[in-house]
């Protein structure tokens, strides 16, 4: 799985506005502080509006909020939002998949990659990125022996 520049912005822009909600948060402060790409950041913060992930306020006194609690925010939301599905194969979801013979199992494989990402992504929120108190099970998966290693 790659996470694409754009959640991680994504991410990054909400942890951001939630390290400071319930204020109204400049984009400017947003893309400094993170030195992210400021054209870009303003596209997917649209993306999260429309998602209904974010609010905005247009006016010198304006900037972005989170539209709902850190603690309400899941980051797979934030990932659908931006970058579609969780998991996909050539376009398909995974339960849409099929093959015969030796691959015919091959459809199981998938829904558990899915479920595995649903399990990481939908039960971490905004709030447990922020606060370093990951769920139990992510923190395991991050404690085990080789999590680290690159393979």
């Amino acid at each position: 799985m790659q996470i694409s520049a754009k959640t991680d912005y994504a991410v990054r822009a909400l942890l951001s506005l939630a390290a400071r909600e319930p204020s109204l948060v400049k984009i400017d402060t947003v893309v400094t502080e993170q030195g992210m790409p400021r054209k870009f950041v303003e596209a997917i913060l649209g993306e999260l509006r429309r998602a209904g992930i974010v609010r905005s306020q247009r006016g010198a006194e304006g900037g972005y909020a989170l539209a709902r609690p850190a603690k309400d925010i899941a980051l797979g939301s934030v990932m659908r939002a931006v970058d579609g599905p969780l998991a996909e194969v050539r376009g398909l979801r995974p339960h849409e998949t099929t093959y015969a013979g030796v691959a015919e199992h091959l459809p199981e494989v998938w829904v558990a990659v899915r479920a595995s990402l649903r399990q990481v992504l939908d039960e971490t929120t905004l709030a447990d990125v922020l606060s370093g108190q990951l769920p139990a099970h992510v923190k395991a998966l991050n404690d085990a022996p080789d999590a680290w290693l690159p393979r």
